[in-house]
Protein backbone atom coordinates (compact mmCIF):
# COMPACT_ATOMS: atom_id res chain seq x y z
CA UNK A 1 0.00 0.00 0.00
CA UNK A 2 1.33 3.34 -0.72
CA UNK A 3 0.51 6.26 1.53
CA UNK A 4 1.11 9.93 1.56
CA UNK A 5 1.35 10.35 5.60
CA UNK A 6 2.07 8.18 8.17
CA UNK A 7 -1.72 8.56 9.77
CA UNK A 8 -2.91 6.48 7.15
CA UNK A 9 -1.38 3.11 8.44
CA UNK A 10 -2.99 4.08 11.94
CA UNK A 11 -4.06 1.11 14.12
CA UNK A 12 -7.22 1.18 16.15
CA UNK A 13 -5.71 1.39 19.03
CA UNK A 14 -3.51 4.90 18.24
CA UNK A 15 -6.32 6.62 16.28
CA UNK A 16 -8.88 6.42 19.54
CA UNK A 17 -5.59 7.91 21.66
CA UNK A 18 -5.10 10.50 19.15
CA UNK A 19 -8.99 11.54 19.16
CA UNK A 20 -9.11 11.18 23.06
CA UNK A 21 -5.89 13.75 23.12
CA UNK A 22 -7.15 16.33 20.14
CA UNK A 23 -10.57 16.25 21.46
CA UNK A 24 -9.47 17.50 24.88
CA UNK A 25 -7.62 20.13 22.85
CA UNK A 26 -10.50 21.03 21.21
CA UNK A 27 -13.19 21.08 23.62
CA UNK A 28 -10.50 23.85 25.67
CA UNK A 29 -10.48 25.28 22.62
CA UNK A 30 -13.72 25.95 22.06
CA UNK A 31 -14.68 27.59 25.34
CA UNK A 32 -12.95 30.44 24.36
CA UNK A 33 -15.90 31.33 22.59
CA UNK A 34 -19.32 32.47 24.08
CA UNK A 35 -21.70 29.98 22.19
CA UNK A 36 -19.30 26.94 22.58
CA UNK A 37 -18.27 28.30 26.84
CA UNK A 38 -22.18 28.57 27.51
CA UNK A 39 -23.32 24.87 25.82
CA UNK A 40 -20.68 22.80 27.43
CA UNK A 41 -21.31 24.78 30.89
CA UNK A 42 -25.10 23.67 30.54
CA UNK A 43 -24.04 20.09 29.78
CA UNK A 44 -21.46 20.09 32.66
CA UNK A 45 -18.72 19.08 30.30
CA UNK A 46 -16.01 20.14 32.09
CA UNK A 47 -12.21 20.11 32.03
CA UNK A 48 -11.79 16.47 32.71
CA UNK A 49 -15.40 15.05 31.74
CA UNK A 50 -14.47 13.33 28.59
CA UNK A 51 -12.83 10.23 29.56
CA UNK A 52 -13.14 8.16 25.93
CA UNK A 53 -14.33 9.33 22.57
CA UNK A 54 -17.28 7.69 23.56
CA UNK A 55 -17.89 10.34 25.94
CA UNK A 56 -18.68 12.64 22.98
CA UNK A 57 -22.31 11.62 23.26
CA UNK A 58 -22.51 13.53 26.51
CA UNK A 59 -21.95 17.19 24.75
CA UNK A 60 -24.81 18.72 22.65
CA UNK A 61 -25.32 18.56 19.02
CA UNK A 62 -24.79 21.96 16.75
CA UNK A 63 -27.10 22.68 13.98
CA UNK A 64 -26.77 24.29 11.05
CA UNK A 65 -29.42 26.72 12.38
CA UNK A 66 -26.55 27.46 15.67
CA UNK A 67 -23.84 28.43 12.97
CA UNK A 68 -26.14 30.87 11.64
CA UNK A 69 -26.71 32.46 14.70
CA UNK A 70 -23.37 33.19 15.16
CA UNK A 71 -22.94 34.64 11.53
CA UNK A 72 -20.53 36.43 11.12
CA UNK A 73 -17.77 35.70 14.23
CA UNK A 74 -19.87 34.38 17.21
CA UNK A 75 -17.81 31.15 16.53
CA UNK A 76 -14.26 32.39 16.62
CA UNK A 77 -11.73 30.87 19.09
CA UNK A 78 -8.97 33.25 18.07
CA UNK A 79 -8.61 36.61 17.37
CA UNK A 80 -9.48 37.87 13.80
CA UNK A 81 -6.24 38.63 12.68
CA UNK A 82 -5.18 35.67 12.88
CA UNK A 83 -7.92 34.13 10.42
CA UNK A 84 -5.99 34.14 6.68
CA UNK A 85 -9.14 33.01 4.37
CA UNK A 86 -12.96 32.27 4.89
CA UNK A 87 -15.61 30.50 3.17
CA UNK A 88 -19.38 30.38 3.17
CA UNK A 89 -22.50 28.85 2.37
CA UNK A 90 -24.93 30.22 -0.01
CA UNK A 91 -27.39 30.79 2.66
CA UNK A 92 -29.64 30.20 0.03
CA UNK A 93 -32.62 29.24 2.79
CA UNK A 94 -31.68 31.47 5.62
CA UNK A 95 -28.87 33.04 6.73
CA UNK A 96 -25.52 31.95 5.23
CA UNK A 97 -22.79 30.14 7.32
CA UNK A 98 -19.30 31.52 7.99
CA UNK A 99 -16.44 28.94 8.48
CA UNK A 100 -13.12 30.93 9.27
CA UNK A 101 -9.45 29.22 8.95
CA UNK A 102 -6.22 30.14 9.94
CA UNK A 103 -2.61 29.13 8.40
CA UNK A 104 -2.54 25.77 10.21
CA UNK A 105 -6.10 25.34 9.42
CA UNK A 106 -5.94 25.85 5.61
CA UNK A 107 -2.12 23.61 5.70
CA UNK A 108 -4.26 20.75 7.67
CA UNK A 109 -7.02 20.80 5.34
CA UNK A 110 -4.39 20.55 2.05
CA UNK A 111 -2.86 18.11 3.48
CA UNK A 112 -5.62 15.99 4.33
CA UNK A 113 -6.85 16.34 0.54
CA UNK A 114 -3.75 15.31 -0.86
CA UNK A 115 -3.77 11.98 1.59
CA UNK A 116 -7.01 11.14 -0.07
CA UNK A 117 -5.94 12.04 -3.72
CA UNK A 118 -2.70 10.10 -3.38
CA UNK A 119 -5.04 7.05 -2.09
CA UNK A 120 -6.60 6.97 -5.15
CA UNK A 121 -3.46 6.93 -7.59
CA UNK A 122 -2.88 10.58 -8.15
CA UNK A 123 0.86 11.15 -8.17
CA UNK A 124 2.96 14.28 -9.19
CA UNK A 125 2.99 13.33 -12.66
CA UNK A 126 -0.33 13.72 -13.27
CA UNK A 127 -2.12 16.94 -15.14
CA UNK A 128 -5.41 17.62 -12.73
CA UNK A 129 -8.29 19.78 -13.87
CA UNK A 130 -10.24 21.62 -11.09
CA UNK A 131 -14.10 21.44 -12.76
CA UNK A 132 -15.12 23.13 -9.83
CA UNK A 133 -16.38 25.87 -8.75
CA UNK A 134 -13.97 28.38 -6.46
CA UNK A 135 -14.93 31.35 -4.64
CA UNK A 136 -16.76 31.30 -1.12
CA UNK A 137 -17.75 27.78 -2.10
CA UNK A 138 -14.75 25.02 -0.47
CA UNK A 139 -14.81 22.47 -3.31
CA UNK A 140 -12.50 24.36 -5.54
CA UNK A 141 -9.98 25.76 -3.08
CA UNK A 142 -9.89 22.43 -1.63
CA UNK A 143 -8.88 20.06 -4.17
CA UNK A 144 -6.95 22.64 -5.93
CA UNK A 145 -4.16 23.19 -2.86
CA UNK A 146 -3.73 19.04 -2.02
CA UNK A 147 -3.28 18.72 -6.03
CA UNK A 148 -0.45 20.98 -5.63
CA UNK A 149 0.38 19.31 -2.08
CA UNK A 150 1.11 16.47 -4.11
CA UNK A 151 2.94 18.30 -7.06
CA UNK A 152 0.75 18.33 -10.13
CA UNK A 153 0.27 20.55 -12.82
CA UNK A 154 -2.89 22.02 -11.54
CA UNK A 155 -5.26 23.62 -13.99
CA UNK A 156 -8.17 26.01 -12.13
CA UNK A 157 -10.97 25.58 -14.68
CA UNK A 158 -13.82 26.74 -12.67
CA UNK A 159 -17.04 25.23 -13.27
CA UNK A 160 -18.99 25.19 -16.09
CA UNK A 161 -17.80 26.35 -19.97
CA UNK A 162 -17.97 22.65 -21.21
CA UNK A 163 -15.75 24.05 -24.54
CA UNK A 164 -13.48 25.38 -22.51
CA UNK A 165 -13.26 22.36 -20.63
CA UNK A 166 -12.43 20.13 -23.43
CA UNK A 167 -9.87 22.30 -25.35
CA UNK A 168 -8.18 22.60 -21.97
CA UNK A 169 -8.47 18.63 -21.24
CA UNK A 170 -6.96 18.20 -25.22
CA UNK A 171 -4.46 20.86 -24.89
CA UNK A 172 -2.54 19.63 -21.61
CA UNK A 173 -3.27 16.01 -21.73
CA UNK A 174 -5.47 16.21 -18.30
CA UNK A 175 -5.61 12.35 -16.72
CA UNK A 176 -7.50 13.70 -12.88
CA UNK A 177 -10.45 15.60 -13.33
CA UNK A 178 -12.30 16.84 -10.10
CA UNK A 179 -16.09 17.15 -11.45
CA UNK A 180 -19.77 16.91 -10.27
CA UNK A 181 -21.45 13.51 -11.30
CA UNK A 182 -24.27 15.13 -12.93
CA UNK A 183 -21.91 17.54 -15.01
CA UNK A 184 -19.37 14.71 -16.33
CA UNK A 185 -22.21 12.99 -18.11
CA UNK A 186 -23.27 16.61 -20.00
CA UNK A 187 -19.79 16.43 -20.81
CA UNK A 188 -19.42 13.35 -21.96
CA UNK A 189 -22.21 14.34 -24.24
CA UNK A 190 -20.53 17.46 -25.51
CA UNK A 191 -17.61 15.09 -27.00
CA UNK A 192 -20.19 13.59 -28.26
CA UNK A 193 -21.46 16.10 -30.24
CA UNK A 194 -17.95 17.02 -31.48
CA UNK A 195 -18.07 13.73 -33.30
CA UNK A 196 -15.44 12.44 -30.72
CA UNK A 197 -15.64 9.42 -28.57
CA UNK A 198 -14.85 10.55 -24.53
CA UNK A 199 -12.65 7.51 -23.79
CA UNK A 200 -9.92 8.12 -26.36
CA UNK A 201 -9.64 11.10 -23.62
CA UNK A 202 -6.39 10.76 -21.47
CA UNK A 203 -8.79 10.80 -18.54
CA UNK A 204 -7.25 7.97 -16.09
CA UNK A 205 -9.35 9.24 -12.67
CA UNK A 206 -12.46 11.56 -11.69
CA UNK A 207 -12.51 12.54 -8.19
CA UNK A 208 -16.56 13.31 -7.47
CA UNK A 209 -18.95 14.64 -4.81
CA UNK A 210 -21.02 17.53 -4.01
CA UNK A 211 -24.05 15.62 -5.04
CA UNK A 212 -25.73 11.94 -4.40
CA UNK A 213 -25.17 9.40 -7.22
CA UNK A 214 -25.40 5.73 -7.05
CA UNK A 215 -23.05 2.82 -8.06
CA UNK A 216 -24.98 2.46 -11.43
CA UNK A 217 -24.23 6.44 -12.41
CA UNK A 218 -20.68 5.52 -11.56
CA UNK A 219 -20.46 2.68 -14.04
CA UNK A 220 -21.76 4.93 -16.42
CA UNK A 221 -19.12 7.10 -16.24
CA UNK A 222 -16.37 4.95 -15.72
CA UNK A 223 -17.29 3.33 -18.78
CA UNK A 224 -18.74 6.57 -20.57
CA UNK A 225 -15.25 8.32 -20.55
CA UNK A 226 -13.00 4.40 -19.67
CA UNK A 227 -11.46 6.02 -16.55
CA UNK A 228 -12.28 5.01 -12.71
CA UNK A 229 -14.78 7.10 -10.36
CA UNK A 230 -13.96 8.05 -6.88
CA UNK A 231 -16.59 9.04 -4.62
CA UNK A 232 -15.35 12.04 -1.96
CA UNK A 233 -17.06 13.59 0.89
CA UNK A 234 -16.63 17.01 2.84
CA UNK A 235 -18.63 19.71 3.89
CA UNK A 236 -18.23 23.54 4.19
CA UNK A 237 -18.49 22.98 7.71
CA UNK A 238 -15.74 20.56 8.36
CA UNK A 239 -13.46 22.25 6.17
CA UNK A 240 -14.91 21.09 2.50
CA UNK A 241 -13.91 18.18 0.77
CA UNK A 242 -11.04 15.99 2.21
CA UNK A 243 -13.25 14.28 5.67
CA UNK A 244 -13.51 11.27 3.36
CA UNK A 245 -12.32 9.49 0.46
CA UNK A 246 -12.76 5.93 -1.36
CA UNK A 247 -9.45 4.29 -1.51
CA UNK A 248 -9.08 1.73 -5.04
CA UNK A 249 -11.33 -0.82 -3.59
CA UNK A 250 -14.23 1.59 -4.07
CA UNK A 251 -16.02 -0.04 -1.06
CA UNK A 252 -16.79 3.19 1.42
CA UNK A 253 -15.56 6.23 2.28
CA UNK A 254 -12.37 6.08 4.59
CA UNK A 255 -13.02 9.14 7.33
CA UNK A 256 -9.83 10.31 8.51
CA UNK A 257 -10.32 10.29 12.17
CA UNK A 258 -7.19 11.38 12.99
CA UNK A 259 -8.87 14.96 12.24
CA UNK A 260 -12.59 14.05 12.73
CA UNK A 261 -14.77 11.85 14.95
CA UNK A 262 -17.62 11.10 12.89
CA UNK A 263 -21.23 9.58 14.58
CA UNK A 264 -23.95 8.23 13.36
CA UNK A 265 -27.44 8.88 14.78
CA UNK A 266 -31.06 7.69 14.38
CA UNK A 267 -32.54 11.42 12.61
CA UNK A 268 -35.20 11.31 15.32
CA UNK A 269 -34.19 10.13 18.47
CA UNK A 270 -30.52 11.54 18.38
CA UNK A 271 -29.43 8.19 19.60
CA UNK A 272 -26.71 6.10 18.07
CA UNK A 273 -26.92 3.47 15.41
CA UNK A 274 -25.42 -0.15 14.75
CA UNK A 275 -22.54 -0.48 12.41
CA UNK A 276 -24.59 -0.81 9.13
CA UNK A 277 -27.78 0.72 9.90
CA UNK A 278 -28.55 4.30 7.90
CA UNK A 279 -28.70 7.19 9.79
CA UNK A 280 -27.14 10.72 10.17
CA UNK A 281 -23.55 11.59 9.85
CA UNK A 282 -22.46 13.79 13.18
CA UNK A 283 -19.53 15.23 12.77
CA UNK A 284 -16.79 16.70 14.95
CA UNK A 285 -13.19 18.62 14.09
CA UNK A 286 -10.18 17.35 15.73
CA UNK A 287 -8.23 19.91 14.27
CA UNK A 288 -9.06 23.54 13.54
CA UNK A 289 -7.91 25.89 15.23
CA UNK A 290 -9.90 29.08 14.19
CA UNK A 291 -13.41 27.63 14.29
CA UNK A 292 -13.41 23.90 15.74
CA UNK A 293 -17.37 22.43 15.73
CA UNK A 294 -18.45 19.66 18.29
CA UNK A 295 -21.08 17.15 16.96
CA UNK A 296 -22.51 19.17 13.56
CA UNK A 297 -25.77 17.20 12.59
CA UNK A 298 -24.50 17.20 8.48
CA UNK A 299 -28.28 15.90 7.97
CA UNK A 300 -26.70 13.31 5.32
CA UNK A 301 -27.56 9.85 5.54
CA UNK A 302 -25.43 7.21 5.57
CA UNK A 303 -23.96 4.36 7.35
CA UNK A 304 -20.70 2.76 8.95
CA UNK A 305 -19.68 -0.13 6.52
CA UNK A 306 -18.56 -2.97 9.48
CA UNK A 307 -15.57 -4.59 9.26
CA UNK A 308 -11.84 -3.91 7.94
CA UNK A 309 -10.72 -2.47 4.61
CA UNK A 310 -8.84 -5.12 2.13
CA UNK A 311 -6.89 -1.96 1.95
CA UNK A 312 -5.33 -2.47 4.98
CA UNK A 313 -6.29 1.37 6.35
CA UNK A 314 -8.14 1.05 9.80
CA UNK A 315 -9.94 4.30 9.54
CA UNK A 316 -13.75 3.73 9.52
CA UNK A 317 -15.58 3.44 6.02
CA UNK A 318 -19.02 5.27 5.44
CA UNK A 319 -21.34 4.09 2.59
CA UNK A 320 -22.12 7.15 -0.32
CA UNK A 321 -23.80 9.78 0.97
CA UNK A 322 -27.33 8.14 -0.15
CA UNK A 323 -29.38 11.36 0.28
CA UNK A 324 -30.28 13.80 2.71
CA UNK A 325 -33.13 14.00 5.68
CA UNK A 326 -34.14 17.10 3.68
CA UNK A 327 -34.36 15.70 0.40
CA UNK A 328 -36.91 13.06 1.78
CA UNK A 329 -40.28 13.51 0.54
CA UNK A 330 -43.55 11.49 0.94
CA UNK A 331 -45.74 10.02 -1.53
CA UNK A 332 -49.28 8.74 -0.19
CA UNK A 333 -47.31 7.88 3.36
CA UNK A 334 -44.36 6.64 1.83
CA UNK A 335 -40.96 7.89 2.61
CA UNK A 336 -39.04 8.42 -0.37
CA UNK A 337 -35.39 9.24 -1.56
CA UNK A 338 -34.41 10.61 -4.86
CA UNK A 339 -31.39 8.40 -4.77
CA UNK A 340 -33.40 5.33 -4.47
CA UNK A 341 -35.31 6.64 -8.39
CA UNK A 342 -31.77 6.85 -9.71
CA UNK A 343 -30.95 3.49 -8.51
CA UNK A 344 -33.74 2.18 -10.45
CA UNK A 345 -33.81 3.72 -14.18
CA UNK A 346 -30.31 3.68 -14.32
CA UNK A 347 -30.25 0.10 -14.57
CA UNK A 348 -32.24 0.21 -18.04
CA UNK A 349 -30.25 0.28 -20.91
CA UNK A 350 -32.31 2.43 -22.79
CA UNK A 351 -32.46 5.34 -20.23
CA UNK A 352 -30.38 8.66 -21.04
CA UNK A 353 -28.28 10.96 -19.53
CA UNK A 354 -31.19 12.92 -16.87
CA UNK A 355 -34.49 12.38 -15.04
CA UNK A 356 -36.55 14.23 -13.20
CA UNK A 357 -39.12 14.00 -10.44
CA UNK A 358 -42.44 15.67 -10.77
CA UNK A 359 -44.39 16.37 -7.48
CA UNK A 360 -48.18 17.19 -7.81
CA UNK A 361 -52.00 16.89 -6.81
CA UNK A 362 -54.66 16.30 -8.84
CA UNK A 363 -56.89 16.96 -6.49
CA UNK A 364 -57.92 13.69 -5.25
CA UNK A 365 -54.02 12.66 -3.85
CA UNK A 366 -50.57 12.76 -4.23
CA UNK A 367 -49.09 11.89 -7.76
CA UNK A 368 -45.76 11.32 -8.88
CA UNK A 369 -44.68 11.56 -11.99
CA UNK A 370 -41.07 10.67 -13.45
CA UNK A 371 -39.88 11.92 -16.62
CA UNK A 372 -36.98 9.88 -17.91
CA UNK A 373 -34.48 10.34 -21.08
CA UNK A 374 -34.45 7.78 -23.33
CA UNK A 375 -31.68 7.33 -25.70
CA UNK A 376 -31.74 8.22 -29.48
CA UNK A 377 -31.23 4.58 -30.40
CA UNK A 378 -34.13 3.43 -28.32
CA UNK A 379 -36.91 6.17 -29.16
CA UNK A 380 -38.28 4.29 -31.80
CA UNK A 381 -41.66 4.98 -33.52
CA UNK A 382 -43.35 1.64 -32.27
CA UNK A 383 -45.07 3.16 -29.85
CA UNK A 384 -45.51 -0.08 -28.49
CA UNK A 385 -41.68 -0.85 -27.59
CA UNK A 386 -41.76 2.26 -25.77
CA UNK A 387 -45.14 1.73 -23.95
CA UNK A 388 -44.26 -1.86 -22.41
CA UNK A 389 -40.72 0.32 -21.61
CA UNK A 390 -42.89 2.45 -19.68
CA UNK A 391 -44.94 -0.07 -18.25
CA UNK A 392 -41.82 -2.00 -17.12
CA UNK A 393 -39.83 1.13 -15.43
CA UNK A 394 -43.17 1.85 -13.66
CA UNK A 395 -43.45 -1.95 -12.54
CA UNK A 396 -39.70 -1.81 -11.08
CA UNK A 397 -40.43 1.59 -9.11
CA UNK A 398 -43.33 0.39 -7.45
CA UNK A 399 -40.74 -3.00 -6.32
CA UNK A 400 -38.43 -0.60 -4.96
CA UNK A 401 -40.39 2.44 -3.44
CA UNK A 402 -43.76 0.80 -2.92
CA UNK A 403 -45.76 3.40 -4.93
CA UNK A 404 -46.59 3.36 -8.40
CA UNK A 405 -45.64 6.72 -10.13
CA UNK A 406 -46.53 8.13 -13.59
CA UNK A 407 -43.26 7.23 -16.10
CA UNK A 408 -43.08 9.80 -18.95
CA UNK A 409 -40.65 8.54 -21.68
CA UNK A 410 -39.06 11.83 -23.21
CA UNK A 411 -36.42 12.10 -25.90
CA UNK A 412 -32.78 12.89 -24.76
CA UNK A 413 -31.42 16.05 -23.85
CA UNK A 414 -34.98 17.57 -23.61
CA UNK A 415 -35.04 17.95 -19.88
CA UNK A 416 -33.62 21.31 -18.37
CA UNK A 417 -29.61 20.95 -17.80
CA UNK A 418 -27.46 22.56 -15.58
CA UNK A 419 -23.79 22.46 -15.00
CA UNK A 420 -24.15 23.01 -11.57
CA UNK A 421 -25.66 20.22 -8.93
CA UNK A 422 -28.25 18.74 -10.46
CA UNK A 423 -32.30 19.55 -9.54
CA UNK A 424 -33.85 15.87 -9.21
CA UNK A 425 -36.96 17.32 -7.57
CA UNK A 426 -39.85 19.54 -8.36
CA UNK A 427 -42.83 19.64 -5.69
CA UNK A 428 -45.79 21.66 -6.68
CA UNK A 429 -47.52 20.49 -4.59
CA UNK A 430 -47.71 23.51 -1.70
CA UNK A 431 -48.84 25.67 -4.30
CA UNK A 432 -52.56 23.44 -5.05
Amino acid sequence: MEIFDSAELLDRDAITEIQLKRLKTTLARTRKCDFYKKRLDDAGIGENSISSPDALENIPFTTKDDLRSQYPTGLLCVNQNEIVRMHCSSGTTGSPVAICHTQNDINSWADLMARCMYMVGVRKEDVFQNMSGYGLFTGGLGIHFGAERIGCMTIPAGAGNSRRQIKLAKDFGTTVAHILPSYALILGEHIRNMGEDPADYPLKIALVGAEPYTEEFRKRLETLFNMKVYNSYGLSEMNGPGVGFECLQQNGLHIWEDAYIPEIIDPVSGKHVDDGEIGELVMTSLCREGMPILRYRTRDLTRFIPGDCECGRKHRRMDRILGRADDMFIVKGVNIYPMQIEQVIMTFPEVGQNYHILLENDGLGDVMRVQVEIRDEYFVEDMRILHNLQKTIAQRLRDEILVTPKVDLVENNSLPRTEGKAVRVTDSRQKK
